[in-house]
């Protein structure tokens, strides 16, 4: 039998995703989300149950007849094309500001996936890890990529951390914006690059880099900072706390002061507290009305990351663009309700007022479409024809039966 699906469908089905993550139900099962007592009515007035199954289950992202070819060469090629249309989208529709942040995601999902990363620092530890890069004054996410592991290709001469940035920062570069970056990006090979590329840099450096002076091992007073000072980049030690010290690279102060204040921190300190907090802002804010689900499929997975970070950034557009505050929550609901208008239209059919839609007769009846069911009992009528129908031979809310439809 020929299984189609229609465009206005699939944003429906989108639309049950996004809401719900906004109502919180994303460890309800389908039976408690469509339940007449406990689910939303939402769920049941866009799509029936039953065909939000169907659409899970034969939901893919690729042509099967090239995905042996595409696997033999890309780990991510399941959903690789979905994936690269976000991005390509999110850099056609935005500018980046002046500040940019680098942002390690860890998507969490425990479904069967070849590259996996498991990082105990994390809240779930297990998940897909990305590399994105965020606006630090919106939150917006403008580009990105997976993490698929070790690549043989990738040349040794070469560390990750820098690849990762000068990756993400390619659309940014030469317009004379800073990066904030972690300890695993942050080098000063990567940070004379950039500055030829008329971008600086500012991050954490780990003190077992082989460009640090050895003065970095020595210990210090509590809020004591120490500033060494070159030609194209400024190293600044602040003892944080007795036996933990922490150190800013950057090439965007050519000085730095020291704020007032009981603990003393310098501007450089400041500056990545600032930049790093909208790293942790942006985590909360995709985890809080995340449409992940449990899947053992990952490209199902990757599937709800893409929803998350497209809503998060369609909301960021919507209120730059219309000057509104709309909370997130309000702009996810609405755009549910715009995503499934135009499906919820074409599937209703008008009804004459003589006929009912549900004929509740003394006793059950055998259904007599068998299309999909063998000899079901039923108590329903198919509105046009007046037969008895099951409920797997009804293709509409209110009972039509195939034949009429």
């Amino acid at each position: 039998e020929k299984w189609e699906l229609c465009i206005a469908e699939l944003r429906a089905f989108i639309a049950l995703l996004l809401a719900r993550g906004v109502h919180n139900r994303r460890d309800t099962g389908v039976e408690g989300l469509w339940s007449k007592e406990w689910g939303v009515p939402f769920f049941t007035s866009t799509m029936s149950r039953n065909r939000f199954r169907d659409i899970m289950r034969f939901l893919r992202f690729d042509q099967k007849h090239t995905r042996c070819t595409r696997l033999s060469n890309d780990k991510f090629a399941l959903v690789r094309n979905v994936w690269d249309r976000l991005i390509h989208n999110s850099l056609a529709s935005f500018k980046p500001g002046a500040e940019i942040t680098i942002y390690e995601q860890l998507f969490p999902t425990k479904s069967r996936c070849p590259f996996t990363q498991f990082m105990p620092k994390k809240t779930f530890k297990f998940g897909i890890k990305f590399w994105l890069a965020v606006d630090v004054d919106t939150k917006y996410i403008f580009n990105g990529y997976p993490y698929l592991g070790k690549d043989p290709s990738h040349p040794t001469t070469q560390r990750l951390g820098e690849d990762v940035v000068l990756t993400l920062m390619e659309p940014a570069l030469g317009e004379g914006r800073n990066v904030t970056t972690d300890g695993i990006f942050t080098s000063l090979h990567l940070a004379h690059t950039l500055l030829e590329k008329n971008t600086s840099l500012l991050g954490i450096i780990t003190k077992n880099k082989i460009s640090l002076p050895l003065s970095v091992h020595q210990k210090a007073h509590i809020y004591d900072t120490k500033v060494m000072l070159s030609e194209r980049a400024t190293l600044t030690i602040y003892q944080r706390k007795e036996r933990k010290s922490v150190c800013i690279l950057s090439t965007m102060h050519k000085s730095v002061e020291i704020i007032e204040g009981p603990k003393k921190k310098p501007s450089t300190v400041q500056y990545y507290n600032r930049t790093r907090k909208a790293v942790d802002i942006l985590d909360k804010t995709l985890q809080q009305f995340s449409s992940r689900a449990a899947t053992r499929r990952w490209p199902v997975a990757v599937f709800y990351n893409i929803l998350d970070i497209a809503a998060l950034n369609a909301w960021v557009l919507y209120r730059s663009c219309v000057n509104s505050k709309i909370t997130r929550r309000a702009f996810i609901l609405e755009l549910c309700q715009e995503l499934r208008v135009e499906h919820v239209l074409c599937s209703s059919i008008p009804i004459s007022s003589s006929l009912p839609t549900v004929l509740i007769t003394g006793k059950r009846r055998s259904c007599t479409i068998r299309r999909k069911c063998a000899k079901n009992k039923t108590s329903k009528t198919c509105v046009k024809c007046l037969q008895p129908v099951c409920g797997q031979c009804t293709v509409r809310a209110y009972s039509v039966c195939m034949n009429c439809e």
